[in-house]
């Protein structure tokens, strides 16, 4: 069945790159892809799917759909939604919406499962259960994820797993990288306001700087990995944005505002670093004379890849494509949304590569020249239904 799943993905992938160029024309960012959740719905009804939803989040973004007989059930995931950017490609099928980019792949996620859709839909018949797609809004939100919202509201009720794909540039196009265990990070925030006394700068004596305070902060926030972490764990703390009340040359402000993120793979590093934070920022800050109020904030899970899926997605795509253009993912700093499904049932998420720089698609996730090697696209849509096709066989 794995090789005739595969003729049919390549028989279909001219459809599925013109899809995915209609989707990068026309971009929505999170909670906005009404259009495009419209389109996948009128595909998925003409297909023969049933129990076709529309609208997760109190939109009318995102779609959920299923095909086949009673059983057991497996989910497929893509996401759909669009960044804030710029399209600086030359390229046909650039974005037509000014300051609206696909620059994280999510156009060809959508493209991809469309095509596993109509795959499905071919060997219905012989499907011993069912498969829901899940067409999800809003991965790159953060603070309203799509894919929670698509839990809270019964996305994965009668599911015993779910299988995800994103496309990757730093991968080699055809490849598909997978990891069992921990593979993409958790990602926390956090804000800091660190109030003083303001002043003029000729007279620092009678202000009580809350830039110093803050220069003192951001110098020992790097000590926590590499003072109070073991080298044995993975993290990182960063800080990414540093603000004062005041842009004046000669002024001391009577504020300054700090960001950053921190990233990690277990619970237990994830607790010592916040509580670090915490206790570097207000003991530097009032031992400077200043106040301290932070807010943290835990945004995106680890993503925890099921061991028993993982083997299963190996064993997909080594018949699929081959042993050798499968690998095995170094962890991976990034975040994703995806990892809010594995808290609730099995899931498992692989990589596949779309990364050509002699057709420009080497660039970096969110960089504005960001683009996909489209010729990898129909092994995606393969792996969605081979994943499905030997999920639904297992007893």
């Amino acid at each position: 069945m794995i090789e005739k799943i595969k003729a049919l993905a390549k028989e279909y992938e001219q459809e599925i790159i013109e899809r995915r160029r209609c989707f990068h024309m026309n971009p929505e960012v999170s909670w906005e892809e009404a259009e495009t959740t419209k389109v996948i719905a009128q595909e998925l009804e003409k297909l023969g799917y049933e129990n076709i939803r529309v609208g997760f989040g109190g939109t009318q973004c995102g779609v959920a759909a299923e095909i086949g007989e009673t059983g057991k059930m497996i989910a497929l995931r893509a996401d759909i939604d669009a960044l804030p950017l710029n399209d600086e490609k030359d390229v046909v099928y650039k974005s037509q919406k000014a300051g609206v980019m696909h620059a994280c792949g999510h156009d060809s996620h959508a493209a991809m499962l469309l095509g596993a859709a109509k795959i499905l839909t071919q060997i219905k018949s012989e499907l011993k259960g069912k498969v829901r797609l899940l067409f999800q809004p809003a991965e790159e939100h953060g603070v309203k994820p799509g894919a929670q919202a698509m839990i809270d509201e019964g996305a994965l009720e009668g599911v015993s797993a779910v299988f995800g794909i994103h496309s990757m540039s730093h991968c080699s196009t055809g490849e598909i990288h997978y990891r069992s265990g921990p593979f993409m990070a958790a990602s926390d925030a956090w804000e800091l306001v660190i109030t003083g006394k303001g002043g003029h700068g000729s007279a620092p004596e009678a202000a009580v700087d809350p830039n110093a305070a803050a220069f003192q902060v951001g110098s020992a926030l790097q000590t926590i990995v590499s003072r109070e972490i073991s080298p044995k764990d993975t993290a990182v703390v960063s800080i990414g944005g540093l603000k004062s009340s005041s842009h004046v040359f000669n002024i001391i402000p009577e504020r300054v505002e700090m960001s950053g993120s921190v990233r990690t793979f277990r619970s237990g590093v994830q607790d010592h670093i916040e509580e670090a934070i915490r206790r570097i920022a207000i003991g530097v800050s009032e031992s400077m004379r200043c106040k301290a109020g932070l807010k943290y904030s835990r945004v995106i899970p680890v993503t925890f890849n099921d061991p028993a899926l993982t083997e299963l997605a190996q064993a997909t795509a080594e018949s699929l494509i081959g042993a050798d253009s499968v690998r095995e993912s170094e962890l991976i700093m990034g975040s994703e949304d995806f990892s809010y499904f594995g808290r609730v049932i099995p899931s498992v998420y692989v990589f596949l590569g779309v990364g050509n720089p002699e057709k420009n698609s080497g660039f970096p996730h969110h960089s504005p020249k960001f683009d996909v090697d489209e010729s990898a696209l129909y092994l995606g849509a393969a792996m969605h239904a081979g994943f499905a096709w030997n999920f639904l066989e297992k007893p």
